[in-house]
């Protein structure tokens, strides 16, 4: 074969195979945000209201235990901080949160609960909820329920990101390269996107549990940490995967990385670097050239 067949033939092959080269190679840090309280039980999601120019970082856990004579509502915070990463103020909604992000459907801060598929027995203040804020972006005691628990959610423990564009959810799977796709006003999943670990050379070992990123992207929709990699892998709604942005090799990513302390906010996936600060600190990364970060 003539040699100009044969560049022609590569460029084509290696020009579908990174269509969607905007994946950095290298995760960019856009923010650090160290706590400054400690986590209530485990620290789980970040959220971002662009029209507040705030943070919210969620914890989850601690309900009252059995005897005490309390309400059962649980006791995990949320905490807020500015565009920069300075703490502002705590608030107790009395979720024991998940997930938590900005819905721009409803102009909402958000929260999906654990148990919300009711996979563990039923539980009070268990489902999806608007955290109410008041006009200067602070957390008010009470949430707003907006659907009680939902079998189709899968894992108890599943952190379901949301997907706006669809008005959706995604929940992943634990031990499982399953992700559930649920609307919340039906009660069995509404598909299913099956991830190919085997083209990213993982197994489920490797990677958090129970969160997967929307990241918004087209094509790019879908991010994952890979914890024992160091590296965040970018999948398209077909599960198939695109990109690899691998993370500062200098951060030592623990046990927390597998089950909690991630999010989707503005534009970067963040993840918990628990060594970093009394309390540990969130990153925001970017990973894709196409995310759009204010």
């Amino acid at each position: 074969m003539p040699l100009s067949r044969i560049l022609v033939t590569l460029t084509c092959v290696f020009g579908l195979q990174f269509a969607h080269a905007d994946v950095l190679p290298q995760a960019q840090v856009g923010i650090k945000i160290p706590l400054t309280k400690k986590p209530t039980t485990r620290p789980m999601t970040v959220a971002y209201v662009g029209y507040l120019s705030r943070y919210y970082i969620a914890d989850g856990g601690l309900a009252p235990m059995p005897g005490e004579m309390e309400i059962a509502l649980s006791k995990s915070q949320v905490h807020v901080f500015d565009a920069k990463g300075n703490y502002l103020a705590s608030g107790k909604p009395g979720l024991d949160n998940r997930s938590i992000y900005f819905n721009p459907n409803t102009h909402k801060l958000e929260s999906v609960t654990y148990n919300v598929s009711s996979d563990a027995g039923f539980s009070p203040n268990t489902g999806v909820f608007a955290i109410e804020l008041t006009e200067a972006g602070d957390i008010k005691d009470f949430p707003t329920e907006i659907a009680a628990f939902n079998p189709a959610f899968g894992s108890a423990a599943t952190m379901p990101t949301y997907d706006a564009d669809n008005n959706r959810y995604l929940a992943k799977q634990e031990r499982s390269n399953k992700v559930f796709i649920v609307e919340l006003g039906k009660r069995e999943r509404v598909g299913e996107i099956t991830l190919d670990f085997a083209a990213a050379g993982v197994v489920h070992d490797d990677l958090s549990e129970h969160f997967i990123a929307y990241t918004g992207i087209p094509g790019e929709e879908l991010a994952l940490l890979d914890v024992d990699h160091k590296a965040v892998l970018v999948f398209n709604m077909d599960g198939k995967l695109v990109g690899k942005s691998a993370l500062p090799a200098t951060m030592k990513l623990r046990a927390h990385n597998h089950y909690n302390g991630l999010g989707y906010a503005n534009g970067m996936m963040f993840v918990y670097h628990e060594p970093e600060g009394e309390f540990g600190t969130y990153y925001g990364f970017k990973i894709s050239d196409k995310a759009q970060v204010n």
